[in-house]
């Protein structure tokens, strides 16, 4: 393999491919600069679709000359407008996109890698998984990896970012009887999760040809957000990772999870119903029917539990009904402390040192002044329990405020006890998010809307992180919380994160800010709301900064900047660059295998600017765990959800008002 040396940032970038006997012509990325210089190759494909309903096969024959300065077409799908109205950005200011759309030729990759990569660099890969339903693309501008590549390069930990484009919607999840017996025939094991394996697939073409571009195979960190983090929950729980691990850690961001992911009879009676309206009899005249006419549909449909992709037990993972339990058996690691590392037998600990500073924290209590040892670098028991981030936005049902609008108090409180079906269990519900017939309809949609919160995201990520934590031996899980406000919205809005990930999305003119003095003190008595809807979260901090100094706090004498006339907090220069730098800075210190911050910590990204980690306690009061342990773990996981799902698509008038979410 022979790799054409570090060029000016003006000279096209070229890969020679000794395996795959291509040359690949990329790009230099827009945001390149002589000190950070960034390569982009885009539309690389990884894999073939042999006919619709069928499991792809990986791609490893290319002509001799691969152009890879252009996105290759993405999965043919419905198209929306929401991102410019999620983020609350101008239709202008958006930038413009065409991305071709090919149902056969849809299994392409994007690479962003710091120029100066070679064969001898072996970088940490972070694979990006989109989120987006039956919607989206690894191609989106949101999710471009030339800011978090020229960061990582500026930080001193160059990475390289994959993003991958799969099958979507009925195209990469349908299933049923009839085509399990179709695929049989094909010689192809399984059924259904197209869309998954296709994500497999692009795994098994990095770890067989990343090198050329620089990259670690052996160092892969898998990432996503959304419907994305579920599809890599379910990477974790697959038979495929159990046996053949093709990635070393993952991180999970506002997991977007079904109810239950059904079996394939289940999913062959929604899927008879469907070719029913369509007039389809049989598979091949599945696969007669026109692309666009499925993608009409707009059908949100995932994962399939086939008994061949997901392995045995993985419903414990992903829907434990007590977490609580699984926590009380939890056995207690025990490892020495040797030099400030863990001794872990089976790997090498790493040392690592922080390197961004964390000005000030709001507390309203207070530890003493403390040095943090290096944080050491930290490896699963068995390579399918990969080191896990998980973590959840503070407003992720905002997505739901149109349709969770339409319901009425006598409504609201009808469906949720036909849902629960247990006069008990739905009574102290409805009492714990104060829901009940005399409700005033001006404070109906915010208490609907934190109910949706937590049957949807925060309870289920919480009952994750500690199911998984169980299943690592007490290791190996960082929990985060994500409370900073959208720039243009002023609320931690689902997807709010990627902003600030990604650093990609138009911002308004931010308010120009500097550090409160270091000098400065609060009260310990004094805090503050984490949003208007939930008058119960207060922030917090019982730690000291990174850099091990006691923190001051954020209060009387030099209040957060907000807009007059809405009393909504401006997001400012300072506590944008703060917490952009301290997530990037936390994913790629993680996919450089060390510990992004302390076990038995949560770490938390705003609001207001505030960054670091924080004791349970604060996470207690940051989020309503005693109410969840009181109202929700009674009903157990598929129930609540169900009550989520029914409470977001809002009552029968509104359903066509309803959202599927990301």
């Amino acid at each position: 393999m022979v790799t054409k040396p570090a060029s000016p940032v003006d000279v096209q970038p070229i890969i020679c491919h000794d395996l795959l006997h291509t040359t690949f012509f990329g790009v230099v990325h827009p945001l390149s600069t002589p000190e950070a210089p960034v390569h982009q190759f885009r539309g690389v494909r990884y894999a073939s679709v042999p006919a619709r309903f069928r499991q792809s096969k990986l791609c490893t024959s290319y002509f001799p000359a691969t152009d890879a300065t252009r996105f290759g077409p993405i999965c043919p799908q419905p198209s929306f407008g929401g991102v410019e109205e999620l983020f609350g950005s101008s239709i202008a200011a958006i930038p413009h996109e065409d991305l071709r759309q090919d149902e056969f030729d849809c299994l392409n990759l994007n690479i962003t890698r710091p120029a100066h990569a070679h064969r001898e660099s072996r970088l940490p890969v972070m694979i990006w998984i989109h989120g987006g339903g039956n919607r989206g693309s690894g191609s989106h501008w949101l999710y471009d990896g030339g800011s978090f590549v020229h960061r990582s390069v500026q930080n001193g930990k160059p990475v390289i970012l994959v993003t991958i484009n799969f099958r979507l919607g009925l195209l990469g999840f349908a299933s049923s009887p009839a085509l399990r017996d179709d695929s049989r025939n094909a010689g192809d094991d399984g059924v259904g999760n197209y869309g998954l394996r296709d994500q497999r697939r692009a795994m098994e073409w990095i770890n067989k040809f990343i090198y050329a571009f620089g990259g670690d195979p052996t160092n892969v960190t898998l990432f996503g957000e959304g419907t994305g983090a579920a599809d890599i929950l379910c990477h974790l729980n697959s038979s495929s990772n159990e046996s053949r691990p093709l990635f070393q850690r993952a991180i999970v961001q506002s997991a977007t999870l079904d109810c239950d992911i059904p079996s394939v009879s289940s999913a062959g009676w929604q899927l008879s119903k469907l070719m029913c309206s369509l007039h389809a009899h049989n598979v091949e005249d599945m696969r007669a029917i026109p692309v666009d006419t499925l993608v009409s549909l707009a059908l949100t449909i995932r994962a399939t539990d086939d008994g061949v992709f997901l392995r045995k037990g993985w419903k414990d993972s992903l829907y434990p009904e007590e977490p609580d339990e699984c926590e009380a058996r939890l056995p207690r690691a025990t490892h020495r402390v040797v030099n400030g590392h863990l001794d872990v037998p089976e790997l090498h600990a790493l040392q690592h040192s922080p390197h961004h500073h964390h000005r000030y924290l709001r507390s309203s209590s207070r530890s003493p002044s403390r040095s943090r040892s290096p944080r050491p670098r930290l490896h699963p028991h068995h390579e399918s329990h990969q080191p896990l981030i998980i973590g959840d936005c503070g407003g992720e049902s905002l997505l739901w405020s149109l349709p969770a609008s339409g319901w009425t108090p006598s409504g609201a409180v009808r469906r949720i006890r036909a849902i629960c079906q247990s006069l008990n269990k739905s009574t102290a519900l409805l009492r714990a998010y104060d829901i009940n017939p005399y409700t005033p309809a001006d404070e109906l949609p915010d208490r609907i809307l934190e109910l949706i919160n937590d049957a949807r995201f925060a309870w289920p990520t919480e009952c994750i992180a500690k199911t998984a934590r169980h299943e690592r031996g007490g290791r190996m899980v960082w929990r985060y919380i994500f409370d900073q406000e959208s720039p243009s919205r002023g609320t931690p809005h689902h997807a709010v994160d990627l902003m600030y990930l990604f650093d990609n999305v138009p911002l308004p003119n931010l308010a120009t800010s500097t550090a409160p003095p270091a000098s400065f003190e609060l009260s310990p008595e004094i805090s503050r709301p984490c949003t208007p809807s939930t008058p119960e979260m207060v922030y917090g901090s019982d730690s000291s900064s990174e850099d091990g100094r006691a923190s001051p706090d954020y209060g009387f004498g030099c209040p957060p900047v907000v807009d007059d006339e809405w009393g909504v907090p401006i997001v400012d220069e300072w506590s944008y660059s703060r917490v952009r730098d301290a997530i990037q800075s936390r994913w790629i210190a993680f996919a450089y295998g060390e510990s992004p911050w302390s076990e038995d910590k949560v770490y938390v990204f705003g609001p207001e600017g505030e960054t670091g980690e924080r004791s349970l306690s604060i996470f207690e009061g940051r989020r309503r765990v005693r109410l969840w342990k009181d109202a929700l773990e009674p009903l157990g996981m598929q129930v609540v959800q169900k009550v989520g799902m029914e409470l977001s698509n809002g009552p029968p008038l509104t359903t066509k008002l309803g959202y599927t979410g990301s």
